[in-house]
């Protein structure tokens, strides 16, 4: 359930920029992973808010378009060739710092969607395990986070279709696995996880 309690919290300690923080797209064999960071305007809080994987498409762009003209918010990614290079989990506390850098607005405290805080951050922050479904500023990072890399991944079907990637998003579906069997890797994919690599070793061994 949503409640202003996290953020009430810090209000009362004296921090007066209070930043939400979420990412998607750990999950997926391609695309970048995405992070946004929101700071809310506590007397004009968008009405819905909620995590984002419990939003249709069309309610969650509806949000996205009210969140950005209510709050200050940085969008920010990981490239796939950063993520084959330092790793996922590495990558996506890089997209979690670029978007808090990107802020216009410098935070005084950083509320993060899970149990593990990024190194290197610039100000005092708080995990919340499933903080998109308890905390308003992350639930909101989260749809912005979510309408943006759908809308990569859209974009990124138009080039190469038939791996379902606008209704997919790049996540590991059996359609997703079956077109990448069948059509090939391309250079979208994420080279370090295991389906795609797979892939790519038994071409190395057919063609060897």
């Amino acid at each position: 359930m949503l409640t202003m309690a996290y953020e009430d919290a810090e209000y009362a300690k004296g921090a007066r920029w209070i930043a939400g923080v979420d990412e998607v797209g750990r999950g997926p064999l391609a695309g970048p992973v995405v992070a946004a960071a929101v700071i809310l305007d506590r007397e004009a809080l968008p009405e819905g808010l909620n995590d984002s994987k419990k939003l249709n498409a069309a309610r969650r762009e509806a949000l996205a378009e009210v969140i950005h003209a209510q709050a200050v918010v940085s969008i920010a990614e990981a490239s796939v060739a950063e993520i084959d290079q330092i790793n996922i989990l590495q990558a996506t506390y890089l997209a979690m710092r670029r978007a808090i850098a990107g802020l216009s607005q410098k935070p005084d405290h950083l509320l993060i969607d899970g149990n593990r805080l990024p190194p290197d951050l610039p100000c005092p922050a708080t995990t919340i395990i499933k903080g998109d479904g308890k905390s308003p500023s992350i639930a909101a990072a989260s749809i912005v986070a979510k309408t943006w890399r759908d809308h990569v991944m859209k974009m990124n079907a138009q080039q190469y279709p038939g791996y379902g990637w606008e209704t997919n998003a790049g996540y590991p579906t059996k359609c997703h696995k079956s077109a990448l069997r069948n059509l090939g890797v391309t250079p979208h994919h994420r080279r370090s996880f295991k389906p795609v690599h797979d892939i790519l070793w038994q071409v190395k061994n057919s063609t060897d």
